[in-house]
């Protein structure tokens, strides 16, 4: 279970293929394409399991919307717009921690969310043909930190360069026809982890928002006029996917329940 800095991924990687231990690994999955291809094909060579750590995959949620796609609940798909929204570096005396550092997280907000938000489209769309985007660094330098008898603090006197992005957008066409937005970004103030999607077809839509995990809104367009709208189904009974092996009806799980999922 490789949960290291990202570019401590590849090294690691092999060596567990080599000696034939299975490999569950933290996303983005490498630093670059070609460290990724290097160690898909060391995986299987060694024919061990490997994954990548996409949890939200797990959200019974969230799998209740690819079974809400796939039994044509929405039709034919138009288009998927997905925002992962964290604030959590904002302040510009936070310090360079290591996800800030291009030579150790590989990119910013791109590699940390939107690795996320373009799994679930794969997920529940299908495979993505074309992008365009751009990025952006909002603060580019802040405080050192210092390492001293295992503590980090602060450096109030020297500043280090940061690397990586900040924010991330970019226009996404489907092979399936269907185009898509998505962004990135750890400066969306009052967002603590809203990993948001919200897909439109010709029968109806979902939406769903992880700060509020058990719920997926669904909306469908062959109810009759006068009653139709948003309606919130919580994803906690037996038939929703994995909800048998946990609580009973109502009682919420968290984000821990995705990983056993």
């Amino acid at each position: 279970d490789i949960t290291t800095p990202n570019s401590a991924h590849k090294d690691i990687v092999i060596a567990a293929a080599e000696k034939g231990i299975h490999i569950a690994c933290e996303k983005p999955l490498a630093m670059n394409s070609d460290e990724a291809r290097e160690m898909l094909q060391a995986a299987k060579k060694a024919k061990v399991k490997h994954m990548v750590w996409f949890n939200y995959r797990r959200v019974p949620a969230l799998a209740l919307a690819r079974q809400l796609i796939d039994e044509g609940k929405i039709g034919k798909i138009y288009h998927i717009r997905a925002a992962y929204l964290q604030d959590w570096i904002m302040d510009p005396n936070f310090p360079l921690v290591w996800r800030l550092q291009k030579d150790i997280g590989g990119s910013g907000a791109h590699g940390d969310l939107n690795a996320h938000i373009v799994d679930l489209a794969r997920f529940l769309v299908g495979e993505i043909d074309e992008v365009v985007g751009m990025e952006k660094t909002f603060i580019k330098t802040r405080p050192l930190v210092e390492q001293a008898a295992g503590l980090v603090g602060k450096s109030k006197k020297q500043k280090g360069t940061v690397t990586v992005d900040d924010a991330v957008l970019f226009l996404a066409k489907f092979k399936g026809g269907t185009i898509g937005s998505f962004e990135g970004t750890r400066f969306a103030g009052g967002n603590r982890n809203k990993n948001g999607i919200e897909i439109n077809g010709s029968k109806g839509s979902i939406a769903f928002n992880f700060e509020r995990m058990n719920e997926l809104r669904y909306f469908s367009l062959k109810e009759p006029q006068h009653i139709q709208g948003w309606k919130t189904i919580l994803a906690t009974e037996p038939v929703h996917p994995y909800m048998s092996a946990w609580w009973p009806p109502g009682h919420l799980i968290g984000y821990e329940h995705t990983f056993v999922n």
